[in-house]
């Protein structure tokens, strides 16, 4: 059986932000770019008293928190004290798994300092960051990386949270659906008609109905549901796309989604920021009323260099969906792929046009 930790950096931006000036110590700070289309990139625990949370628009935090410290991100900075932290997690294991520059999966099945539990190995990996790089971090211990990251949540911040195999059912039962991976509000009220509030009312549907109602999807929630995964975790593995995605209260036409899409490419470009790789390709997706999934992307010749550009790329892609334009969307989502190493981004770009 595996032996999974899952690390997760506690409001990282805004605490290093911290860090580096004692003066923001015990305030409000909320890391953004100001203005009526940025979104926040992270939120200290001050902040988050009053309501503020990462992705959400400044200005709905300005609101919240008239008295929070906006500060631009600083993404080279962040990116070097995550190198830190990383440093740490390889004295431990090399099956090390990054999902952003917070956060990531280690399997410390064996591990080389020779402790006996994962429990320990989580517990000497938060003390080193606390020493080391003076910052707290949270940490979950499971048997496999779903259980890991739900339990990395469970005493945020700066907590330690263990889920034994023989007590996964019992954990897992009175969960709301909406805690497993993938469970979003539109999948959460899908369930709510098949009277599904909690795991253990998932857990009484038939797999053969999960499949009906859900295709594919259905086998991965009865599997989540019984605290099946099986996904090992992967070194190195390279981002291939960052996407960010919503669905309209509404259906709405192409030309009324344009402030969706800024938003969206807010978050896309935020999250883009965690990668020290560098996306090439802009995507628009579209989902319309009648469930067809439409794509529409665009190769620049050289990478998308500021949230601006991102955001008129985007747009501009409405004008290839070749639709009228009478037909409504239920969706709309934007993304950026083809990754490529810094050394590559402007290499030969008509290769991957």
């Amino acid at each position: 059986m595996r032996k999974i930790v899952h690390i997760d950096m506690d409001a990282f931006y805004a605490s290093v932000e911290q860090r580096d000036d004692p003066q923001l110590r015990g305030k409000p700070v909320v890391v953004a770019w100001r203005g009526s289309r940025s979104v926040v990139c992270a939120a200290s625990y001050e902040a988050r008293k009053s309501g503020v949370r990462s992705a959400m628009p400044a200005v709905r935090a300005e609101r919240l928190c008239p008295n929070a410290i906006f500060l631009p991100p600083d993404f080279p900075r962040y990116r070097a004290v995550s190198r830190e932290v990383r440093e740490i997690f390889r004295r431990h294991t090399d099956l090390i798994e990054p999902l952003s520059l917070d956060e990531a999966y280690l399997d410390v099945s064996e591990n080389r300092t020779g402790l006996p539990t994962a429990t320990q190995v989580a517990r000497a990996i938060r003390e080193q960051i606390r020493s080391e790089v003076h910052l707290t971090a949270s940490a979950g211990v499971a048997p496999n990386k779903f259980l890991a990251k739900i339990a990395s949540d469970w005493k945020k911040p700066d907590g330690l949270f263990v889920i034994q195999p023989d007590d996964v059912d019992s954990f897992l039962s009175p969960l709301p659906v909406g805690r497993l991976p993938g469970v979003g509000k539109v999948t959460e009220e899908k369930l709510k008609s098949f009277q599904v509030q909690t795991v253990a009312d998932l857990r009484a549907l038939d797999l053969s109905t999960l499949e009906r109602h859900f295709g594919r999807y259905g086998v991965r929630l009865h599997e989540l549901a019984r605290g099946i995964d099986n996904n090992e975790v992967i070194p190195n593995r390279p981002t291939q796309s960052i996407s960010a995605e919503d669905t309209f209260e509404h259906d709405v036409t192409l030309m009324e989604m344009e402030l969706m899409i800024r938003k969206l490419a807010e978050k896309t470009w935020s999250a883009s920021r965690n990668e020290l790789r560098i996306p090439r390709t802009v995507v628009l997706k579209l989902k319309t009323s009648d469930f067809k999934i439409l794509t529409r992307s665009h190769t620049p010749g050289s990478p998308p260099s500021s949230c601006e550009e991102l955001t008129t790329i985007a747009l501009s892609l409405r004008e290839r969906v070749g639709l009228t334009s009478q037909q409504r969307f239920r969706l709309v989502g934007v993304g950026l792929s083809n990754f490529r190493g810094p050394d590559d981004a402007s290499a030969q770009p008509a290769l991957f046009e």
